[in-house]
């Protein structure tokens, strides 16, 4: 099914990794966003798990190797063109923990980081991202509370 002007709505994953203290942001290579710094994700693919794409598509865009901890949000990313809809995209964000693995920008992606929180307005994100980032650190802060 092609992206630009789908019949249906595609779902997308993306994952948030939070490690020391740092998120991994990508630059996106391809649209939507080309461009862009953003949270690394991609599409579900059939027959495929949520879970188990937010762990392929990280580790084929950035070469990190994540486990998911739990879903932090699922929203609509639509996008139009006049009257159409040129994109429509069903994203499952979820909160990740770095396992492995070595950062290299890969698929396409331009370019990979990790970026200290108080660093990410330099990067331009999306309202949705930056408020996804800042609550997956609050998660990240209530879990290291309960241990």
């Amino acid at each position: 099914m092609p992206r630009e002007y789908p019949q249906t709505p595609l779902v997308g994953v993306g994952g948030v990794v939070i490690h020391r203290d740092r998120v991994l942001l990508i630059r996106r290579g391809s649209e939507p966003l080309k461009g862009e710094w953003s949270i690394p994700g991609g599409l579900v693919e059939l027959g495929e798990e949520l879970t188990a794409g937010v762990r392929r598509e990280l580790k084929e865009e950035t070469g990190v190797d994540v486990e998911t901890l739990e879903c932090i949000l699922v929203f609509d990313r639509i996008m139009r063109d006049g009257d159409r809809v040129k994109y429509h995209y069903v994203i499952a964000d979820y909160l990740c923990r770095r396992i492995g693995g070595r950062l290299r920008p890969a698929s396409d992606v331009v370019d990979a980081r990790w970026v200290r929180r108080d660093d990410l307005r330099q990067y331009r994100l999306t309202e949705m991202a930056t408020k996804l980032i800042h609550q997956a650190f609050e998660m990240v802060n209530n879990r290291r509370a309960k241990r």
